[in-house]
């Protein structure tokens, strides 16, 4: 149900495979986790409407863990990420930890979820400021991704 709503980008179908407590941890900060239906159902609405063509390359089941990998965008942006799902004896999602590769992945995601999730909570104010901290950050890391590291690629 989970794998089939993300490559579907179906933020309601994958809001019904979590349970009510669900905690999920972000790779964008530490600061704090996002925890029950509550919390989470928003922040998968926001996420299937920036993240295009999820395509599930792995999926391992360990019993009430698993582990699934996908390849995605955010525009023109690749992305890949990885989940650790912690199931509960119901079989819903109780945890959702996220990782997601590459760093210009990584800060296009952050520029385009925090505004977003600011906004719908009615907050334009914090919205416009984390999208003016957010937006240099995506664009340095962007930058050295496509013309800085390739100078450090192994010789050949």
């Amino acid at each position: 149900m989970w794998r089939a709503a993300a490559e579907s980008g179906d933020a309601e179908g994958a809001v019904s495979a979590l349970s009510d407590d669900v905690e999920l941890v972000s790779p964008l900060t530490e600061q704090f986790r996002f925890r029950g239906r509550a919390e989470v159902g928003p922040l998968l609405e926001v996420a299937f409407s920036v993240i295009a063509d999820i395509e599930v390359h792995t999926h391992v089941d360990g019993g009430d863990t698993h582990a699934m990998f996908y390849r995605a965008r955010i525009g023109d942006q690749p992305l890949e990420e990885a989940q650790l799902l912690r199931l509960d004896a119901d079989g819903r999602i109780r945890e959702v930890t996220l990782f997601v590769r590459s760093l210009p992945a990584l800060t296009a995601l952050l520029a385009a979820l925090g505004p977003e999730l600011a906004r719908r909570q009615g907050r334009r104010g914090l919205a416009a400021l984390l999208a003016a901290s957010t937006s240099p950050l995506h664009a340095l890391s962007r930058f050295g991704e496509r013309r800085i590291v390739p100078l450090a690629a192994p010789e050949r």
